[in-house]
Parts: C-alpha cells; sequence; structure tokens
C-alpha cells in the first residue's frame, strides 16, 4: 500500500480476553489471558501478517493482559520492531491520554499499533472518526488518519480520520 506524506495509519487494538480466576486477591493490572485470549491474540497476529498490515512500532499498556496480547501478536505475525510499554495507557486510560501519547510518536513511524483498553479505546475511535463502535477483546481497528506528523493529531473536534475496517477475532471481520 502506497503512502502520501499526508497520512499516518493507527491501529488500535483492544487487548485479549483476560482470566477472572484468582481475582478476589489479583489486582486488576496483574490479570492475565486466558485460553480463548491465547487463540485471539495469535489469530490477530496471523491476521495483520495475512493482511500485510504489520506496524512500525507498537505501544501498549503495561498490565499483564495487554503485555500477553502484545507478546502473541509480535509472534504469530512475524512483527520484529519495538514494542514499548506505557503504563499511562492502563492507570490514566481515556481518549485523551492516548493522542497525548500519539502525539509523541516520531514521523518515523508511518503505522502504529496501540494496544490498550475499553472505554478508552471507543473513545479514541469515536474522537478520530465520530463513528461509535464495540471494542470486543482483541478486535483491532484501522484509522487512516489525514495528518503529516503525529503532533498533528490534536484532541479536537474535528475529525481526522476515516475507519477503514474493524477485524473481530472471532468473525474475523466486523
Amino acid at each position: 500500500m502506497a503512502l502520501d506524506d499526508d497520512k499516518k495509519i493507527l491501529l488500535i487494538l483492544r487487548h485479549a480476553k483476560s482470566s477472572w480466576k484468582n481475582n478476589s486477591y489479583l489486582p486488576d493490572h496483574d490479570r492475565p489471558i486466558n485460553k480463548r485470549g491465547q487463540k485471539q491474540g495469535i489469530r490477530m497476529g496471523k491476521l495483520l501478517k495475512e493482511l500485510d498490515n504489520l506496524p512500525d512500532y507498537i505501544i501498549t499498556s503495561t498490565a499483564k493482559r495487554a503485555v500477553d496480547t502484545s507478546k502473541l501478536i509480535v509472534e504469530s505475525s512475524g512483527y520484529g520492531g519495538r514494542v514499548d510499554l506505557d503504563s499511562s495507557l492502563y492507570h490514566q486510560a481515556s481518549a485523551e491520554q492516548c493522542v497525548k501519547i500519539l502525539s509523541k510518536m516520531p514521523d518515523g513511524y508511518i503505522k502504529v499499533l496501540l494496544i490498550g483498553h475499553n472505554p478508552s479505546l471507543e473513545g479514541l475511535i469515536n474522537k478520530l472518526t465520530s463513528k461509535t463502535e464495540i471494542m470486543k477483546t482483541c478486535s483491532l481497528a484501522q484509522i487512516d488518519l489525514r495528518i503529516k506528523s503525529w503532533k498533528d493529531i490534536v484532541y479536537e473536534e474535528n475529525v481526522i480520520g476515516s475507519l477503514v475496517n474493524i477485524w473481530n477475532p472471532n468473525l474475523n471481520k466486523k
């Protein structure tokens, strides 16, 4: 896919299905993914590879379920780039926080994958596209952004992106 200089691509992935076992003593941040979540993560990593839609960079929440999801994506897609963890995608999660993080991306990254949590991911999609979408566990959204630089992804009322698709790991397509 040829990209022009006025476009960035944002891939948004909600973490895979997490386990609720031991939730009486396990902090929410430390919940791992369950067997279904493992299958979801592998399926979505393979989908990224099949679609030739691998990101240039991955940033993920520090929550165990998000980190586990990122590892499955990397392993099953063959992604060989950088993966960074950002704690604010967990404990300060909001659409505004996601935009703040994205605005600091180096412009060398054309396609960024952000792995996080709801409701911030659904809010981010809404703010960038004015579309209300449901992000089930391990769903992947692609938004094409009409910006030259990541710093241009300011949090405004202006719609700067178009929702290309949402892939659901259980259905493979929206």
